[in-house]
């Protein structure tokens, strides 16, 4: 009979021995990484988590944060082994679901929370999908006072892990569609009871307390189970002091229900408006229920790209041996050799080691036709094996993967809100706590002209059809949807305000070596003017860099062979590399990169770099005796660029050149894509220069660029686009990030800009319209409860139906 694992419930195989020693007696494990945070929890004096649990462990499960005695579980670095990284000494960042979260409210009070803790560095909380990234410093805070802070606000966090998050989401749906079930089916019975009150006038009054009593009873389910959430929401609220969307509703939900309950027990013989209550807890449950339809559907992308990953492969521990051992994706390492068979999902990014095969990078790039994959290629996380089984070598795992950045980026975006989105939620939380103000004086001027009875109604009225949720929902759910849509085409919205400045651009400056042309150079000519041992010292000046140029030079052909040795080495960036080389045992300083910077250890210049007749790049080398070679490299323009720049002009933007390379092959670039402003020989700070002019001119600056020397001018632009190959520094440092070589892509991400800003703007003046109608026809007495919790959850229900045309092709 087989063992089941002490800690996670598996079977335990037959072959496998790992005791874990609790209570002077032996547990098995099923494998080295249960046994070793099982055995971490019983040593730190916490092994009465196992007495506590009332539930069987499942695969991957860590303690529940129950307690915080059990809370201080996740601060153990053998739990943190799975979900926590690294980034410096005493820096730490995980991912958090959160559950609880009923508003966009819900968003700012946990980021406010958390950041007033003692050491936490950011909170990065995306309201589509539920995550929370957190950093920290280990040194100042732990772990366990993070997840404290959140259960201590009134919601509750624990370590993201894609299935839980999958069965939490069926289990709130469920929840919500059983709560929606019961109140339509009350509503549905008080309606019953009620009709005939609106129909006659004559009822005997016997028959009419049996009508008031059966509305009655058929509204407490809905008040002691349907209404809940609302409840709980208020609670938060008033617990954090600060007004919420539940707030107003469930203030109206209670009174009402009071005031019912008080004219039902003092036979005041009017309508209990039973039914209203029923009606509009229905009304606002299936506007949330829809709510949260809509949002798990603007957040899909970053869900989808989450589960591309499976949580076991198989791995070849004795490679080139083929006995295949299956391990779990989270504890593989970099250089571990794995075996991905032909429909499987790569585990991790890595070079393929043998095997011929092909790759469906669709998810990831946009890219719809399978790409080829064989010995030497790279692959990466998440993408699918289609043909043939490939032998890989891990050489980025977990959190480093170039899929877990992609995750990262998309996070940050869908959490970092633009100017207006700001502006709403600043709007939506002093809305809430104007209208609360408000209904004291509304509820006491109907009781002066009239009577309590018909104040309260009016004042029920007035808390809900003002609910602000469509102001709050209106920008969220905007950018969920675009985000997700162009994520799908490739174009990755690594910042929130990235859609919100592209709509706003007017000019368009690219970079030129990978951004407007391919970026694949080659050597059409060498120039030796001087040592025999040309080739080999500008191969051993370039051999540390990955910029085309570099790997041109590399792939030259070397004829004669010398022994060199480098020292001293020196890269300026967007200039060149200077370095101290031993050539067979002679020693001095050479230079390789744009002629000026050679000049200043060569001398003058020679005049062959100025040949007119050649439109590519010019690379120099040389050292103290002067210039030793000249490579003339030539590159071509990708073929989406022409289509691309056409479509920017049409849309009424200006494109300019600004690039590093001499003026010959900048001029010719230009001629050739009928692009009227570009700037050439531009090191770094010109390029920055060139674009803050711009700036200063009025105009809104796009700049596109791939390399190391365009980090600053991608920071300094009003937005900033880093294309697909470019280095990792200019793709951490700009708004977007294409994911795939199509320049077409561009103007489709503008219009879907565009599209968005229209789309927010509309759903905000739809929203304050309609407030601005409410509020004086609720103060007047113009509208009654049920029609008011209409009014507002087809408010929010337009708001998002708008917001959700945007994913529409």
């Amino acid at each position: 009979m087989s063992q089941s694992c002490f800690h996670c419930g598996l079977p335990v195989p037959e072959d496998v021995d790992l005791p874990i020693r609790y209570e002077n007696r032996t547990e098995p494990a099923c494998c080295a990484g249960c046994q070793a945070v099982a055995q971490s929890i019983i040593d730190a004096g916490l092994g009465n988590y196992y007495k506590q649990r009332t539930a069987d462990a499942q695969k991957a499960g860590l303690p529940p944060p129950e307690l915080l005695e059990q809370l201080k579980l996740y601060d153990l670095p053998e739990v943190q082994a799975e979900f926590v990284e690294a980034d410096s000494a005493n820096g730490r960042e995980a991912v958090l679901m959160l559950s609880g979260i009923t508003c966009s409210a819900c968003v700012w009070l946990i980021e406010q929370q958390l950041l007033r803790l003692p050491g936490v560095v950011s909170v990065e909380l995306n309201y589509s999908t539920r995550r929370v990234r957190v950093k920290w410093d280990e040194s100042r805070v732990k772990l366990s006072d993070i997840l404290l802070r959140i259960q201590n606000s009134g919601y509750s966090a624990a370590p993201y892990d894609a299935q839980k998050v999958e069965e939490a989401a069926v289990a709130e749906r469920k929840k919500s569609l059983a709560r929606l079930a019961v109140a339509g089916l009350c509503m549905m019975q008080t309606m019953m009871f009620a009709v005939p009150t609106y129909l006659y006038n004559d009822i005997e009054p016997q028959y009419l307390e049996i009508l008031h009593w059966g509305a009655f009873l058929m509204v407490l389910p809905v008040m002691l189970y349907s209404a809940v959430p609302f409840y709980q929401g208020a609670l938060r609220d008033v617990k954090n002091r600060r007004a919420g969307m539940d707030t107003p509703v469930a203030l109206a939900i209670l009174l009402a229900f009071v005031a019912g309950v008080y004219a039902l027990l003092s036979n005041a013989g009017q309508g209990m408006y039973f039914e209203g209550i029923a009606m509009f807890a229905f009304l606002l449950l299936l506007g949330r229920f829809m709510e949260q339809a809509a949002r798990r559907k603007a957040g899909d992308a970053a869900e989808r790209l989450v589960k591309l990953v499976p949580a076991f492969c198989h791995k070849l521990p004795d490679y080139p041996d083929e006995k295949v051992q299956e391990a779990a994706v989270a504890q593989l390492r970099s250089g571990d050799v794995l075996l991905v068979r032909a429909g499987e999902m790569v585990p991790a990014d890595g070079t393929v080691l043998s095997g011929e095969s092909e790759a469906d990078e669709a998810m990831l790039t946009g890219e719809s036709l399978p790409v080829a994959k064989r010995a030497g290629d790279k692959v990466t996380a998440g993408t699918l094996n289609i043909t043939g089984p490939l032998v890989v070598r891990a050489d980025e795992v977990g959190g480093q993967t170039r899929l877990a950045h992609i995750v990262k980026l998309l996070d940050r975006a869908l959490s970092q809100k633009p100017r207006l989105a700001e502006a709403a939620d600043k709007y939506a939380s002093g809305f809430v706590s104007g209208m609360l103000l408000l209904a004291a004086p509304v509820f006491a001027g109907w009781w002066y002209f009239t009577d309590a009875y018909q104040a309260l109604w009016i004042t029920v009225s007035l808390l809900v059809i003002t609910c602000p949720c469509a102001l709050s929902l209106a920008t969220p759910t905007a950018l969920a949807v675009s985000t997700g849509k162009l994520a799908g085409k490739g174009v990755l919205i690594a910042r929130g305000h990235a859609l919100e400045a592209l709509a706003a651009a007017t000019d368009v400056v690219f970079d030129k070596t990978g951004t407007l042309t391919e970026g694949k150079l080659w050597v059409t000519q060498t120039l030796l003017l001087g040592s025999e041992h040309a080739v080999q010292a500008a191969q051993a000046l370039e051999s540390q860099s990955e910029h085309p140029i570099a790997r041109a030079i590399m792939a030259l052909p070397v004829e004669k062979a010398a022994d060199i040795s480098v020292e001293q080495r020196v890269n300026r960036v967007g200039h060149g590399v200077s370095a101290m080389l031993t050539i067979n045992g002679k020693r001095q300083i050479w230079a390789i990169g744009r002629p000026e910077f050679v000049a200043e250890i060569a001398g003058d210049i020679p005049p062959q770099c100025g040949d007119s007749k050649h439109e590519g790049s010019v690379i120099a080398l040389g050292n103290r005796q002067g210039f030793s070679a000249l490579f003339f490299l030539k590159d071509q323009v990708k073929a989406s660029v022409p289509e691309m720049l056409a479509a920017l002009k049409k849309r009424g933007l200006t494109p300019h050149i600004l690039s590093g390379d001499r003026r010959n092959a900048v001029n010719a670039l230009a001629a050739q894509l009928g692009i009227e402003s570009a700037c050439a020989e531009a090191a770094p700070e010109d390029k920055l220069a060139y674009v803050e002019n711009l700036q200063r001119q009025g105009k809104k600056v796009l700049m596109v660029g791939d390399g190391i020397n365009d980090a600053p001018v991608l920071a300094a632009a009003d937005v900033s686009v880093a294309v697909a190959g470019g280095a990792d520094v200019a793709r951490d440092g700009a708004d977007v990030v294409l994911l795939n070589e199509d320049m077409a892509v561009l103007p489709e991400m503008l219009e879907q800009a565009a599209r968005t800003q229209a789309n927010i703007r509309q759903n905000l003046i739809w929203a304050s319209l309609y407030n601005i109608i409410a509020v004086p026809l609720a103060a007047a007495g113009y509208v009654t409860p049920w029609v008011a919790a209409l009014g507002m959850s087809s408010s929010s229900l337009l708001v998002l139906m708008n917001a959700l045309r945007l994913g529409r092709k």
